[in-house]
């Protein structure tokens, strides 16, 4: 449960189930072909988070039993290098999985980096062939985080057919995704942002409501329908003790945590203000995180059985 009495959408165990069963899939592939799933990510320059999350893929991809590696490229590393770097990646048999880390310093053009990846070893499912498949309804890759917001729900048993879900956030890599995800499970479908009118009357009819805007807590109580699902995508950080309380009131765990490292991580959902008010909630972190990691190993071990042949 949560502080207040929601329901904990909990993606910490449910990631360590599917990279369970990630792993174990890893092993029968090497046990019946031999081949071993191989991820590459690519990251350019020195951003402070990029690096961790890189490291945390590597780590990730190594405890289900991959082969994993890391191309770094400084900033000062010409497009045509990145391209070339991608392309020796895709030319390469033992790579089944490729990942460009973003954001790519200023500058690049993501775009033209991301189409350069085959879309059979897109394992980010950012490539648009992979985003034309989703929309049409065929086989590929989906993006990690979308695709992991399904798995939480239905691991969780939440019902989606006929659900009216409503998606605060349009970005390619969450929000359109997600809408797409949303409706081929039969839910009606909305996605909100910064241009829609009456956007709280718009929010408190869902049913389930998914927040991926970026903005620290803007979900309050009274955008969320009593006894809805939420689901927070958000990863922001706060820095400053009265931005800690606003969200999360005395709570000493949380205040130790700013004078320790000086960060608290929070979503785009008012925490307190939702447990109150919804059935299911996803905790930040302990979320969506989690299964964004889990799903991306998926995605690069069904990239490696393709490779071998189904």
């Amino acid at each position: 449960m949560t502080e207040a009495g929601a329901q904990r959408l909990d993606g910490t165990a449910t990631a360590k189930t599917i990279r369970d069963e990630v792993a174990r899939g890893v092993e029968a592939l090497r046990a019946r072909t031999g081949i071993v799933p191989g991820v590459s990510v690519v990251l350019v320059g020195e951003n402070p988070a990029s690096q961790v999350y890189v490291r945390g893929k590597e780590k990730a991809a190594r405890e289900a039993g991959m082969a994993s590696e890391i191309v770094r490229l400084d900033a000062g590393a010409t497009e045509t290098e990145i391209l070339a770097a991608v392309a020796n990646l895709d030319a390469d048999p033992a790579v089944h999985g490729i990942l460009v880390q973003l954001p790519l310093p200023r500058g690049f053009d993501a775009h033209r980096v991301i189409e350069a990846i085959s879309p059979a070893k897109d394992v980010d499912g950012f490539h648009p062939v992979n985003a034309g498949r989703l929309l049409i309804g065929l086989p590929g890759f989906v993006p990690c985080t979308p695709a992991g917001v399904i798995q939480l729900l239905e691991r969780h048993g939440i019902a989606l057919a006929g659900k009216r879900a409503v998606v605060l956030g349009r970005s390619d890599v969450v929000g359109k995704p997600m809408a797409i995800l949303l409706l081929r499970k039969d839910c009606t479908v909305t996605i909100a942002h910064s241009k829609t009118a009456d956007l709280e009357a718009v929010c408190a009819e869902a049913d389930l409501l998914v927040a991926a805007i970026g903005k620290p807590g803007f979900v309050r109580g009274r955008l969320i329908k009593r006894g809805a699902t939420v689901v927070d995508v958000g990863m922001n950080t706060l820095t400053t003790e009265a931005e800690v309380r606003a969200l999360f009131g005395d709570d000493p765990r949380r205040l130790a945590t700013l004078r320790e490292k000086g960060a608290v991580l929070c979503g785009d959902v008012h925490p307190k203000e939702a447990a109150a008010r919804a059935a299911w909630l996803s905790p930040v972190p302990g979320g969506v995180g989690p299964m964004t990691i889990a799903m991306l190993l998926s995605n690069a071990l069904e990239a490696a059985r393709r490779a071998a042949g189904g």
